[in-house]
Protein backbone atom coordinates (compact mmCIF):
# COMPACT_ATOMS: atom_id res chain seq x y z
CA UNK A 1 0.00 0.00 0.00
CA UNK A 2 1.04 3.55 -0.57
CA UNK A 3 1.22 5.95 2.36
CA UNK A 4 -2.19 6.13 4.14
CA UNK A 5 -2.77 9.80 3.34
CA UNK A 6 -2.27 9.12 -0.37
CA UNK A 7 -4.58 6.11 -0.17
CA UNK A 8 -7.28 8.30 1.39
CA UNK A 9 -6.80 11.07 -1.19
CA UNK A 10 -7.05 8.51 -4.01
CA UNK A 11 -10.22 6.97 -2.57
CA UNK A 12 -11.85 10.38 -2.04
CA UNK A 13 -10.98 11.57 -5.55
CA UNK A 14 -12.42 8.36 -6.99
CA UNK A 15 -15.68 8.85 -5.12
CA UNK A 16 -15.95 12.50 -6.19
CA UNK A 17 -15.28 11.94 -9.90
CA UNK A 18 -17.87 9.11 -9.84
CA UNK A 19 -20.53 11.41 -8.35
CA UNK A 20 -22.72 13.15 -10.95
CA UNK A 21 -23.81 15.72 -8.36
CA UNK A 22 -20.21 16.81 -7.81
CA UNK A 23 -19.26 16.76 -11.51
CA UNK A 24 -22.25 18.99 -12.30
CA UNK A 25 -20.56 21.66 -10.16
CA UNK A 26 -16.80 20.95 -10.49
CA UNK A 27 -14.95 19.52 -13.52
CA UNK A 28 -13.10 16.25 -12.76
CA UNK A 29 -9.76 17.85 -13.71
CA UNK A 30 -10.28 20.42 -10.95
CA UNK A 31 -10.46 17.78 -8.19
CA UNK A 32 -6.88 17.22 -7.01
CA UNK A 33 -4.39 17.37 -4.19
CA UNK A 34 -2.38 20.51 -3.53
CA UNK A 35 -1.67 23.30 -1.10
CA UNK A 36 -2.30 26.69 -2.72
CA UNK A 37 -5.18 28.76 -3.99
CA UNK A 38 -5.95 27.23 -7.38
CA UNK A 39 -5.76 28.84 -10.79
CA UNK A 40 -8.80 26.97 -12.21
CA UNK A 41 -12.17 27.26 -10.50
CA UNK A 42 -14.44 25.95 -9.23
CA UNK A 43 -12.24 23.29 -7.68
CA UNK A 44 -11.70 20.90 -4.81
CA UNK A 45 -8.17 20.64 -3.44
CA UNK A 46 -7.25 17.94 -0.93
CA UNK A 47 -4.64 18.97 1.63
CA UNK A 48 -1.56 16.91 2.39
CA UNK A 49 -3.27 15.72 5.56
CA UNK A 50 -1.63 13.92 8.44
CA UNK A 51 -1.34 10.39 9.75
CA UNK A 52 -1.34 9.22 13.36
CA UNK A 53 0.12 5.71 13.36
CA UNK A 54 -1.74 3.48 15.76
CA UNK A 55 0.59 0.46 15.80
CA UNK A 56 0.16 -3.14 14.70
CA UNK A 57 -2.71 -5.47 15.44
CA UNK A 58 -2.40 -9.18 16.23
CA UNK A 59 -2.23 -10.11 12.52
CA UNK A 60 0.73 -7.79 11.73
CA UNK A 61 -1.52 -5.20 10.20
CA UNK A 62 -0.48 -1.61 10.62
CA UNK A 63 -3.26 0.79 11.62
CA UNK A 64 -3.52 4.57 11.45
CA UNK A 65 -5.91 7.45 11.81
CA UNK A 66 -5.72 9.72 8.77
CA UNK A 67 -7.02 13.30 8.74
CA UNK A 68 -7.23 15.74 5.87
CA UNK A 69 -9.10 18.79 4.65
CA UNK A 70 -10.85 19.30 1.33
CA UNK A 71 -10.72 22.94 0.25
CA UNK A 72 -13.52 24.09 -2.03
CA UNK A 73 -12.87 27.19 -4.11
CA UNK A 74 -15.14 29.26 -6.34
CA UNK A 75 -14.56 32.51 -8.21
CA UNK A 76 -17.23 35.12 -8.82
CA UNK A 77 -19.88 32.76 -7.48
CA UNK A 78 -19.80 33.59 -3.75
CA UNK A 79 -19.95 31.55 -0.59
CA UNK A 80 -23.31 30.03 -1.54
CA UNK A 81 -21.67 28.22 -4.47
CA UNK A 82 -18.95 26.88 -2.16
CA UNK A 83 -21.67 25.65 0.22
CA UNK A 84 -23.54 23.96 -2.63
CA UNK A 85 -20.38 22.13 -3.70
CA UNK A 86 -19.70 21.15 -0.07
CA UNK A 87 -23.18 19.63 0.13
CA UNK A 88 -22.61 17.61 -3.04
CA UNK A 89 -19.20 16.43 -1.79
CA UNK A 90 -20.61 15.41 1.60
CA UNK A 91 -23.39 13.43 -0.12
CA UNK A 92 -20.84 11.73 -2.43
CA UNK A 93 -18.68 10.72 0.54
CA UNK A 94 -21.61 9.30 2.54
CA UNK A 95 -20.88 5.74 1.38
CA UNK A 96 -18.03 3.22 1.62
CA UNK A 97 -14.92 4.37 -0.23
CA UNK A 98 -12.94 2.16 -2.59
CA UNK A 99 -9.43 1.63 -1.18
CA UNK A 100 -6.66 -0.33 -2.91
CA UNK A 101 -4.19 -2.25 -0.77
CA UNK A 102 -5.84 -1.46 2.54
CA UNK A 103 -9.12 -1.48 4.43
CA UNK A 104 -10.97 1.48 5.88
CA UNK A 105 -12.87 0.68 9.07
CA UNK A 106 -14.15 4.21 9.68
CA UNK A 107 -14.64 7.25 7.47
CA UNK A 108 -16.65 10.41 7.95
CA UNK A 109 -16.81 14.11 7.23
CA UNK A 110 -16.27 15.65 10.65
CA UNK A 111 -16.51 19.40 10.06
CA UNK A 112 -17.37 22.09 7.55
CA UNK A 113 -16.40 25.73 7.66
CA UNK A 114 -16.61 28.60 5.20
CA UNK A 115 -13.91 31.19 5.92
CA UNK A 116 -14.04 34.50 4.12
CA UNK A 117 -11.24 35.12 1.66
CA UNK A 118 -9.64 38.59 1.73
CA UNK A 119 -10.69 38.92 -1.92
CA UNK A 120 -14.53 38.88 -1.93
CA UNK A 121 -14.56 37.41 -5.45
CA UNK A 122 -13.48 34.06 -3.99
CA UNK A 123 -15.74 31.61 -2.19
CA UNK A 124 -13.97 29.16 0.10
CA UNK A 125 -15.14 26.15 2.07
CA UNK A 126 -13.27 23.50 4.04
CA UNK A 127 -14.49 19.98 4.78
CA UNK A 128 -12.47 18.00 7.32
CA UNK A 129 -12.47 14.20 7.10
CA UNK A 130 -11.09 11.35 9.18
CA UNK A 131 -10.47 7.69 8.40
CA UNK A 132 -9.15 4.66 10.25
CA UNK A 133 -7.11 2.55 7.84
CA UNK A 134 -5.55 -0.94 8.15
CA UNK A 135 -3.00 -2.58 5.86
CA UNK A 136 -0.64 -5.55 5.85
CA UNK A 137 2.98 -4.68 6.50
Amino acid sequence: MIEPTLALQTAIRGALVDAPGVLALVPAGNIRSGSTRPDKMPCIIMSDGNTALHGHDYRSQRTAWVYLDLHIWTLDAGQDAAKEIAGAVTAALDKPLNFKGCDCDHFRVTRSTFPRDPDPAYGHGVLSVEAFIRWIV
